[in-house]
């Protein structure tokens, strides 16, 4: 559904967009690198990887609506535009697809994930994420930094723009260009030493002057017979007394793999992903996994998280909704260890009666029981709610002597 009445019509552009696919194919490159493009990024595995890790992680995590009574937080699952994010944003895209890809545009692209929030009477009706110069931001030049949200050169209200970026004003690709670039600069050599033997492996010496001609004709057939990885590992034969002299490798080549890894230590700082996550296992440990892992969650993936909520609230709740409504995502699916570390902490949670048995039930996806709603110690007989109270215990010194029989 188109958000306005009639479609409009082209707008005629008088000087050249400096969108960022344009200035890639112009030369312009990432984030004004000339070496390597946007696209070329991509095909960096650590890159798409580390991408890929943080959006999933995003829309994975179970989306709710709240709102404040008081002191606690209630659930309200019949939210309009809860319903879409949960299920279909449009016609075409579901809610996690949705969410998934909005945080990719984010950490890919400097202006951040956009969308449109299409409203009818105030209420949402279908949620649509543009591609890249379809729907655009740009910031007012009065200092403070608000932003005028476009589609196709028309302005929108931005009360319908969905805008999700990172700090900087720079996405986190754009800001790791150099060492993304490095990465794919030693992956492409990698790539030519192996196909092409972009490194001679010896030198052939010959005691008779052959002169250029000999030296054209015997390079090419020297690259007939032995050139390219396809024809590795044949047998040479020289003639007329020449000789071959083996070529030892260079400490830059001997550290080659040594820099390759650094870089992908490189791109997981940029993206504040766990280097164990793109394949650095070196210094992984059963320790210090663990608590990667907890800094991934609480470093990397909240604020993003945060992010998309804050955006959300502002696009897709009204005015009135905002004073005490919001977005929230779920953590607890993220902060599970195994079945024995939860169940000794429900355990200890029970235990102690800072949660009910239907509590600790429900954190297990297990339905509630009759009698679960008590806040008692199962461990001890007396704490049970339906437990008869134990009979005093009579105090043999206050016990008077029976009388002797007349």
């Amino acid at each position: 559904m188109w958000p306005f009445k009639t479609k409009p019509a082209p707008i005629e552009q008088k000087s050249l967009q400096t969108d960022e696919e344009l200035l890639a194919l112009l030369g312009g490159g990432l984030g004004g690198c000339s070496t390597i493009s946007r696209a070329q990024a991509f095909t960096v595995p650590a890159v798409q990887n580390a991408i890929k890790l943080i959006s999933e992680s995003v829309a994975l995590a179970h989306l709710s609506v709240k709102r404040r009574v008081g002191e606690e937080e209630v659930d309200v699952p019949e939210h309009p535009a809860l319903a879409l994010l949960r299920g279909q944003v449009n016609g075409w895209t579901s809610g996690y697809e949705f969410l998934r890809d909005l945080v990719v545009q984010a950490l890919s692209q400097d202006a951040g994930g956009l969308a449109y929030a299409n409203k009818v009477n105030g209420e949402v009706r279908e949620i649509i994420r543009y591609d890249s110069g379809i729907l655009a931001v740009a910031y007012s030049s009065d200092g403070t930094g608000e932003p005028i949200f476009r589609i196709s050169g028309k302005v929108i209200p931005s009360a319908n723009a969905i805008h999700v970026r990172g700090p900087f004003q720079r996405c986190p690709l754009s800001l790791a260009a150099d060492a993304i670039t490095a990465a794919k600069t030693m992956e492409s050599y990698v790539v030519n030493f192996w196909q092409q033997s972009a490194r001679p492996g010896g030198v052939i010496s010959s005691p008779k002057a052959i002169g250029e001609a000999g030296v054209t004709k015997m390079l090419a057939g020297w690259k007939a017979a032995f050139g390219g990885a396809e024809k590795a590992g044949r047998t040479a034969i020289l003639y007329d007394g020449a000789t071959w002299q083996q070529m030892t490798m260079t400490s830059v080549d001997a550290q080659l793999l040594e820099l390759r890894k650094f870089q992908l230590s490189e791109i997981a700082r940029a993206f504040g992903i766990p280097q164990h996550m793109l394949g650095v296992l070196e210094r992984a440990t059963w320790g210090n996994y663990s608590q990667a892992a907890k800094e991934y969650l609480t470093a990397t993936v909240l604020p993003w998280m945060r992010a998309v909520e804050s955006a959300l609230d502002r696009a897709l709740l009204t005015d009135e909704e905002r004073a005490d409504h919001f977005f929230r995502f779920d953590l607890d699916d993220f902060s599970q260890g195994s079945l024995t570390e939860r169940a000794t902490a429900i355990n200890g949670l029970i235990t102690s009666r800072t949660i009910s048995p239907n509590e600790g039930r429900n954190w297990l996806g297990l339905q509630p029981r009759e009698g679960g709603d008590e806040y008692a110690n199962p461990n001890t007989g007396s704490s049970q709610p339906d437990a008869t109270p134990a009979a005093p215990t009579p105090d043999n010194d206050n016990i008077e002597p029976e009388k002797e029989a007349a």
